[in-house]
């Protein structure tokens, strides 16, 4: 089934996705002030980005540093067969756990680039032969262990606002 087109977004819209982005905590009253509308005005647009599937979530994102010590990897995977079932049987068992924060399907040498999250190098090293060293259809992963976290974020680049196109007044 194709993927619907994407909603057309104005100006405002464009703003207050930006603005939600970057903290989805403000208050209606604080972005309404900062787009222009009310706050009941801000709702119903939120609500019409959450129908459209525009927000498919919101979350809170934690210090992994304050919360004591926390080992962060990126595990580039190769997988050794490759069919629809395999690819599936993988992304079904890397979504369901807890542990791994991302997972990409990438081009190239690799076919998956995994990001995990763990109390300590024992608990990662535990993951990675549960996820990876367990699976008789990895063919190859490489684990790199983060050093120092330089940026994290999910924001995406918004599409420029569309214009309101004219009635067509042909008869």
């Amino acid at each position: 089934m194709p993927e619907p087109p994407p909603p057309r977004l104005d100006e405002i819209d464009a703003l207050l996705l930006d603005l939600l982005q970057h903290d989805s905590g403000s208050t209606l009253h604080d972005l309404g002030e900062q787009v222009g509308l009310s706050p009941s005005a801000v709702q119903r647009r939120i609500v019409r980005y959450r129908r459209d599937g525009l927000i498919t979530g919101q979350v809170a994102v934690l210090d992994p540093h304050r919360l004591g010590p926390t080992v962060l990897a990126t595990v580039l995977v190769t997988l050794a067969r490759e069919s629809i079932e395999h690819h599936r049987a993988f992304t079904e068992r890397i979504r369901s756990d807890p542990q791994v924060q991302q997972c990409y399907r990438v081009a190239g040498p690799w076919d998956y680039v995994v990001v995990l999250a763990a109390r300590s190098m024992r608990d990662c090293s535990r993951l990675g032969d549960r996820l990876f060293k367990a699976d008789d259809n990895i063919k190859r992963y490489e684990t790199l262990v983060v050093f120092d976290t330089i940026k994290t974020g999910l924001t995406l680049p918004l599409p420029a606002p569309q214009p309101e196109r004219p009635p067509d007044r042909r008869p």
